[in-house]
């Protein structure tokens, strides 16, 4: 991928072979909050119900504070951790919304970010955490199924030392084939100017057009960690690469296992100073195969062939998202009535004509009541494609995966799932829908 200049601010081109998956350059007036068409605030010291402290010691309570995070009115965004008078630290966690990050199969995703690290070295960076990552979807909701699910440090980075860290969380813990909680990992010091005085560019890429898929780690283009799909037994992969995708995160945490190990005590201590950001220039995600109807950064966009998870919307009206308990867990699209409706922007069909939508749902309404799912492009009163219909399943997490053919498409579209019952009651819930040629 293109490694920007230290005086680009925007999000590099798409390279020529690739498309635009998502993407945020983190553009807005100083202040705003990162966009939350986008993403998630994690606050507190842990997810409800999940383990304490994040499940890493980590000390922070995280905020949706502007203070903790925020845009800088130059085309970054800055997570920044603040030790209070009392002496409790803050800090912020955001995550995507959108959790289906996964290469469609013979492609490879890169996920990338550019980077400065918090500006802090020495005793005053003790406890220091910055962190740009990915989670498996199935965390979602569940929280205790980690390492299985799969997690991929893109970069990490601890008490202010001039290295970057890339790991890969799975299996397993304690022990197992990716040497839990430790992970299999390397590092390695930013080229040219240090990871805490200046951007770096930082990318991940998940290989599936090559035998044995591959696991990637860069900095600034150069390549410092791989793993390889032979390294592991078939199941441990299969569960860390066979569910729905992955979302991404970006935190800043203090003081927790990684840090502590690094430093051979606890941290942070009374030297560590408070204040110092992590500044985020951009975060992109691109997948190989040339699309030229690509949407504009930060206007989302879709494979049409990936497994397009129901909370991934664009926009939506009369929609509630509860946690599934589906395969592969996160969430899904609830208490789903007539004139209610789902928007999928950007979403790429390619040359090759779909012909067929799928989609995942589950019903507990009572009898008589039913409805059709209806798939149409551009807005939701736009004419249907192709539409199913679906009454009682056995339950609303009693989920059966419903074909309907639709009107050929290619090329890149706006997509919109309609429901349509006629009466008031809730009559469908949905997981993820899908589009394929046959």
């Amino acid at each position: 991928m293109a490694v920007p200049s230290p005086a680009d601010a925007s999000l590099p081109p798409t390279p020529t072979g690739w498309s635009l998956v998502w993407a945020d350059d983190f553009n807005g007036s100083a202040g705003a909050l990162p966009s939350s068409d986008n993403w998630l605030f994690s606050t507190g010291h842990g997810y409800p119900g999940g383990p304490a402290n994040w499940g890493t010691g980590e000390i922070q309570r995280y905020t949706a504070d502007p203070a903790n995070v925020s845009l800088d009115g130059g085309g970054n965004l800055r997570i920044t951790p603040i030790k209070s008078a009392s002496g409790e630290w803050t800090s912020s966690r955001i995550e995507t919304r959108r959790g289906d990050f996964k290469p469609a199969d013979g492609r490879i995703l890169r996920i990338e970010g550019r980077i400065q690290m918090p500006n802090v070295t020495g005793p005053q960076a003790l406890g220091y955490w910055p962190a740009f990552w990915a989670l498996g979807s199935p965390y979602r909701g569940n929280y205790w199924n980690w390492p299985a699910i799969g997690e991929f440090d893109v970069m990490e980075n601890v008490n202010g030392i001039n290295s970057v860290w890339g790991v890969l969380h799975c299996g397993v813990n304690p022990g197992g084939p990716c040497n839990e909680t430790t992970g299999l990992g390397a590092s390695r010091a930013c080229p040219g100017s240090s990871c805490q005085s200046a951007m770096h560019t930082y990318g991940f890429e998940w290989d599936r057009s090559a035998t044995p898929n591959q696991l990637r780690w860069y900095v600034d283009g150069q390549q410092f960690h791989s793993v390889s799909q032979s390294q592991m037994d078939a199941t441990t992969w299969s569960n860390m690469t066979g569910h729905g995708g992955y979302f991404l995160l970006l935190n800043v945490a203090m003081g927790g296992a990684f840090p502590n190990g690094v430093a051979g005590h606890g941290t942070p201590t009374a030297d560590t100073v408070s204040g110092r950001p992590m500044l985020v220039d951009y975060v992109a995600v691109w997948q190989s195969g040339d699309d030229t109807t690509e949407p504009p950064p930060g206007s989302g966009g879709f494979d049409a062939r990936s497994t397009i998870q129901a909370e991934s919307h664009s926009a939506q009206s009369g929609i509630q998202l509860e946690t599934t308990t589906d395969t592969g867990g996160g969430q899904n699209a609830s208490h789903i009535a007539n004139g209610d409706w789902l928007r999928y922007d950007g979403v790429r069909f390619g040359t090759a004509a779909a012909t067929q939508f799928k989609a995942r749902v589950a019903s507990g309404a009572p009898g008589g009541v039913s409805g059709l799912v209806q798939v149409r492009l551009g807005s939701p009163t736009a004419p249907p494609i192709g539409s199913f219909a679906i009454a009682n399943t056995g339950g609303w997490q009693n989920w059966q995966t419903v074909p309907a053919n639709i009107t050929p498409v290619t090329g890149t579209h706006t997509v919109c799932i309609t429901f349509d019952s006629g009466q008031p009651a809730d009559f469908v819930n949905l997981n993820w829908l899908t589009f394929s040629t046959s």
